[in-house]
């Protein structure tokens, strides 16, 4: 399986982030053609305190084709500009493979 990671800085209104991420922006993401799974993570905090990140979602797809298909998609088109619009100081975004060992 190919990851596509979003990890979401602190956003200094977490009410609205929450708002529109959930209510908008994660619904949009869910409908995009090839995902297989889609898992959200809160953070809150980490071995040393408070963390810098808010927010964690993976994006499971079958392999890298599929994952590259899936963002050339209207879907993952509009899923991309969304994220950019109202989040794109705050997230960085990661493509990753599970490790089997």
């Amino acid at each position: 399986m190919v990851k596509l990671i979003a990890l979401y800085k602190q956003p200094e209104d977490k009410e609205r982030f929450d708002e529109h991420y959930f209510n908008t922006h994660a619904p949009i993401t869910s409908k995009i053609p090839g995902l297989r799974k889609m898992e959200v993570t809160r953070i809150v905090g980490s071995p040393m305190g408070e963390s810098e990140f808010y927010l964690l979602c993976e994006m499971y797809y079958d392999d890298h084709d599929s994952l590259q298909k899936a963002m050339r998609t209207d879907e993952g088109k509009a899923s991309g500009r969304d994220v950019m619009k109202f989040a794109g100081d705050l997230v960085t975004l990661m493509i990753g493979e599970e490790v089997d060992e």
